[in-house]
């Protein structure tokens, strides 16, 4: 990975193939290089990634507390910088709603928003996860390595997986990557930036054309979620995927949300 120079940050980046352009943006406590099941599959596109400040080798000169306008700065700062927008921009969990103030603050980057996993600043039992997590880190709880890739697991993939010794033993390395030596303040400073979240409504205005994908199965970001997102942007439109959990998109069905976004762009040719 490569090193890019912003307005806040050095941003650790990655960079794959010739075409037009998609960029991914992770979730919270992954970094970039993660979704190569998914960049790997359009290699008639050029793919970039990056590990968003808070986690991998991104570091950040302004420090935490940091908001979703920061983090989208960020990422309009790269695409102007290593991309010829507009692009196609997608990304799960916390990336997904880095692409949904993407497409709000900077429309004229963006070609299609695909914000996967999303709750987009909605309430409920995510954001009480989220507020309980976060206190816990900041009143010195942790969690030993083999402790928080179990605790873990369950939020990212469904029973199919914890059920079936060879995918759990596929996928148990995406939740060891993010979790397992997991730096609980910057876990405390990405999780805070989504549940402070406020730019919900302001989908309402965006003129990008915003394809939810939400997963059956996802407890993290439930479905009805990601379908309230859909519905409340301008040009928006929902796509659920039985069966598949909120990181399903790596080691357990990859192929799936790959054929999905394929099918998304192509209406976008």
């Amino acid at each position: 990975m490569s090193t890019l120079t912003l307005s806040e940050v050095e941003l650790c980046y990655f960079q794959k193939g010739d075409g037009p352009d998609i960029v991914w943006i992770p979730g919270g406590d992954q970094r970039g290089i993660d979704f190569a099941e998914q960049y790997d599959a359009f290699p008639e596109f050029r793919n970039t990634t990056y590990d968003p400040r808070g986690v991998g080798e991104t570091r950040s000169r302004v420090p935490p507390p940091w908001t979703m306008k920061q983090y989208a700065r960020d990422c309009a700062e790269l695409i102007r910088e290593l991309c010829d927008p507009p692009v196609f921009l997608t990304g799960l969990s916390m990336g997904s709603l880095i692409v949904q103030q993407v497409a709000i603050d900077y429309p004229d980057l963006v070609r299609v928003a695909i914000p996967m996993g999303t709750g987009g600043g909605l309430g409920g039992f995510p954001a009480e996860w989220m507020r309980a997590e976060i206190e816990f880190r900041r009143a010195g709880g942790t969690l030993s390595g083999p402790m928080a890739v179990h605790h873990y697991a369950a939020f990212m993939y469904p029973s199919e997986v914890l059920g079936d010794e060879t995918l759990w033993r596929r996928c148990r390395k995406y939740v060891a990557n993010a979790y397992e030596f997991r730096d609980g303040g910057m876990l405390v400073a990405q999780w805070e930036a989504c549940l402070t979240y406020r730019d919900f409504h302001r989908l309402a205005e965006c003129p990008v054309p915003v394809h939810v994908i939400a997963f059956g199965q996802d407890c993290q970001t439930p479905p009805p979620h990601g379908r309230a997102v859909a519905d409340e942007a301008a040009d928006g439109h929902f796509h659920l995927l039985e069966g598949l959990g909120h990181v399903s998109l790596l080691g357990h069905r990859p192929e799936t949300v790959s054929e999905t976004i394929r099918n998304i762009i192509a209406a976008y040719p």
